[in-house]
């Protein structure tokens, strides 16, 4: 028998942790087009892809942040 990845405890744990997550991609999403906006309007500013780029990275935060603790509880 394999081993299962279903982790009741640590996806309860980790909602409210997600939740907050799920704001900070709410404001990733909005930078994320500023930037892209941004860097379509002006390509010499390689700054704004970066920011745009770091934006994605939030934007996928809250994923992450289930998988954490999912991973954490041994249970």
């Amino acid at each position: 028998m394999g081993e299962s990845k279903c982790r009741p405890l640590g996806f309860l744990i980790g909602l409210p942790f997600a939740l907050v997550a799920l704001v900070l991609s709410l404001v990733g999403a909005v930078v994320w087009l500023i930037g892209s906006v941004l860097s379509c309007l002006c390509p010499c500013c390689i700054c704004f892809a970066g920011l745009a780029n770091c934006a994605v990275g939030l934007i996928k935060l809250p994923i992450k942040v289930i998988q954490w603790c999912t991973d954490k509880i041994p249970c």
